[in-house]
């Protein structure tokens, strides 16, 4: 009995409530193969002898780090380096990166006592985004010289793709309860570098039997088993309790290799309870679990999509009703300070620095809701800032913030601030195209308190079926209760008594990212990683859900395919 009470309270400290693998899964990794062609003849009696350094750059404090240098090669002005770059990859982060390229003359490595031959910047959204993930740019950084081509192509790492699904179930399981039998749930940890265990996944409940036979579940093999498949995986096996003092039926080992066998003799493990077997003379076990089913399949991920050619297409839509203040006064969400951008803007270059990198043309759809317009003063809740009916499409970031210059000086602000006709126009776009090749991200930005809830609900719930996703950064100092019913993440949306397909909005109030006085951001970069954090997943489920796989990868670039060009 006293042992029982010592289970209660050692489960109790393992088996709370959990966030299952979030925060313990690796980064994509991606490596970066570089080559250059026709660079610099620096030597006087032999061709050059290039050597390329790569730096990273600090988020917040914008230094300049090394990362990494490649090997020297001799005598060539056309390398193809060996050596590769691995770089942690993240969608919502803009990565920037500078491609130092030098002719070694020594041995020393001090960079300075080499011949400096051109040096490219870049980003890592920028070469994962290009077509095949393969991004060709001038070298610069000498002026008046021509310094050549950097070729830089991405490939993701796939050591990690697989994805487990398994099914177990139990046999003659201890009893724990008083009046009836068990209810039984099992949790699985893997076993760390240093001995530890790191919770993993965790089983429904199955009331009343002590013959459990449990729901199949996938789970990625790196959270298994983090790539080392001899590891060890240790699975508890526990009696559920209301209140939360689970009881512990006892534990059991095994592996990733030995789970792949399948079902087979070797593929049932006996529940121990080290406690009972120590105190039990003729103690056996606590039952069994057999593994009923297991099957491993490779997930598609974001980059697979985007190296396969899909493209993402950004439109954003600006609040233009009253409630932000007149745009000619410093009060104004809107007001034009010549020496520092305001919310909309800092929102705006924040999020769409990143998405461009994604989107091929960098042409993108500017709207305005909320507004009376020339010249007849109608209110509009879906007019192109640039004015253009026909082509609503500004060039890059500056062409948008440049027609929302413009329009601010036309417009009359106005209201209500609707949304269902912004949400409705991206995904009249987005059912056109369906087949992958192209994924449409909404940008909302707005001062506030929406006016027609019921539907943009509606509006939404329609668009989750879609490819595409929406973001509503809340600036000002309004109360975004209904921003944060629009989000989903505690409580799925749902219109009519349909619910949404999957969560399809972000949201965040402005004002999380500004210093005390609201003049200043304290990090774009933060305000870009949370608003962009959920984009990779919503396109790989808008996928998964119309059973869309990524396309075949263009053919390798061979090094000598360029050569052969030169030539030419």
């Amino acid at each position: 009995m006293e042992g029982d009470v010592m289970d209660k309270v050692e489960a109790t400290a393992t088996v709370l409530d959990f966030d299952p693998i979030s925060g313990s899964i690796p980064a994509t990794k991606v490596e970066i193969t570089v080559s250059c062609r026709n660079l610099l003849d620096r030597d006087t009696f032999s061709k050059s002898d290039p050597l390329l350094v790569l730096y990273t750059q600090g988020v917040e404090t914008k230094q300049w780090r090394e990362f990494g240098r490649t090997e020297v090669i001799d005598n060539t002005l056309n390398p193809d380096f060996v050596r590769k770059y691995i770089l942690d990859y993240f969608f919502e982060e803009k990565q920037n990166l500078r491609f130092d390229v030098y002719d070694i003359d020594s041995k020393s490595p001090d960079l300075a006592k080499h011949d400096f031959l051109g040096q490219v910047y870049c980003t890592l959204g920028e070469i994962v985004g290009s077509p095949a993930s393969r991004l060709e740019k001038p070298l610069g950084g000498l002026p008046g010289k021509k310094c050549g081509t950097i070729i830089l192509s991405a490939e993701e790492l796939g050591n990690c793709r697989d994805y487990a699904t398994m099914q177990f179930c139990a046999n003659k399981l201890d009893k724990k309860d008083f009046f009836g039998k068990s209810d039984p749930f099992m949790v699985f940890y893997r076993s760390n570098e240093d001995g530890t265990f790191t919770i993993c996944h965790k089983t429904e409940v199955v009331k009343n039997t002590l013959n459990p036979v449990w729901q199949p579940f996938s789970i990625p093999v790196r959270a298994l088993c983090n790539g080392d498949y001899d590891r060890t995986i240790k699975v508890e096996v526990y009696d559920w309790d209301r209140d939360g003092s689970h009881d512990f039926i006892g534990e059991l080992t095994t592996s990733y290799k030995e789970l792949c066998r399948g079902q087979n003799q070797s593929s049932v493990y006996e529940v121990v309870n080290a406690k009972k077997k120590i105190k039990k003379k003729r103690y056996i076990n606590s039952g069994t679990v057999s593994l009923l089913s297991f099957n491993v399949e490779s997930e598609h991920t974001f980059l697979d999509y985007i190296k396969g050619g899909t493209q993402i297409h950004f439109t954003v839509a600006i609040d233009f009703t009253a409630s932000n203040g007149n745009p000619s006064q410093s009060t104004s969400l809107h007001y034009m300070n010549p020496y520092q951008m305001n919310a909309y803007a800092m929102a705006l270059k924040a999020v769409g620095e990143i998405i461009q990198d994604y989107d091929s043309d960098k042409m993108f759809p500017a709207l305005g809701f909320g507004a009376k317009l020339p010249p007849d003063g109608r209110v509009s809740h879906e007019f192109p800032l640039n004015g253009n009916v026909e082509n609503p499409y500004c060039n890059g970031m500056e062409g948008i913030l440049e027609a929302y210059h413009q329009s601010l000086k036309t417009v009359q602000l106005y209201g209500p601030t609707n949304f269902s006709p912004v949400v409705n126009h991206v995904a009249r776009y987005a059912a056109a195209v369906q087949d992958g090749s192209q994924y449409f991200v909404l940008l909302i930005i707005t001062d506030g308190v929406i006016s027609d809830m019921a539907q943009t609900k509606e509006a939404i719930v329609n668009a989750a079926k879609l490819p595409m996703s929406i973001i509503i950064v809340g600036v000002g100092q309004a109360e975004f209760d209904a921003m944060v019913e629009l989000d989903g993440d505690d409580i799925r949306i749902s219109s009519r008594g349909k619910l949404a397909e999957r969560d399809i909005v972000q949201f965040v109030p402005f004002r999380d990212y500004m210093d005390r006085t609201g003049n200043h951001v304290l990090s774009m970069a933060r305000l870009a990683k949370d608003v962009l954090a959920e984009i990779p997943d919503q396109l790989i489920s808008s996928m998964k859900t119309r059973a869309i796989k990524p396309n075949p990868i263009p053919p390798a670039y061979s090094p000598g395919d360029q050569l052969q060009t030169n030539l030419v």
